[in-house]
């Protein structure tokens, strides 16, 4: 039985070693200050950041972070679902497919409109989910980093 709850100041040292492998898979690394402003903000009711975790077993072996952010196309929030990540015992179980209907609940609950993620090209497991719980858009996405 996946457990999907939100975060709790305690998590900080089951959520760190997920966020980093996720960090990792992305072939990306963060400055500390980055990491723990992340951390805070998910744990700060004012911020319109959140997350939950997947406990199986008494363990967080998944995360999941969203944002609501404004749209000129509707009245309502978007929900933008931005970091999914299971630790690799989990993977198979069902723990992603109950992060993203577990947004999905509370994006409804909140009045957003839609929720939406990105992926890259490659990574092929996590799409063959995206395509049984989600639609392609066909955008992309374009970038300037400062």
């Amino acid at each position: 039985m996946i457990e999907i709850r939100p975060f709790i100041p305690g998590d900080r040292e089951s959520w760190e070693p997920l966020w980093q492998g996720y960090l990792t898979f992305y072939k990306a690394s963060l400055p500390a200050e980055v990491t723990n402003a992340t951390w805070k903000r998910l744990n700060n009711p004012a911020e319109p950041m959140h997350g939950l975790a997947a406990v199986l077993g008494g363990k967080i072996v998944g995360i999941v972070h969203y944002l609501y952010h404004r749209s000129t196309w509707t009245t309502a929030d978007y929900c933008y679902l931005q970091d999914l990540f299971t630790a690799d015992q989990a993977r198979g179980r069902g723990v992603g497919r109950a992060l993203i209907e577990a947004v999905y609940e509370r994006a409804q609950a909140d009045g957003a409109a839609r929720v939406y993620w990105l992926t890259h090209e490659t990574n092929k497991d996590a799409q063959a989910l995206y395509e049984k719980v989600a639609s392609r858009t066909g955008f992309i996405q374009y970038r300037k980093v400062f």
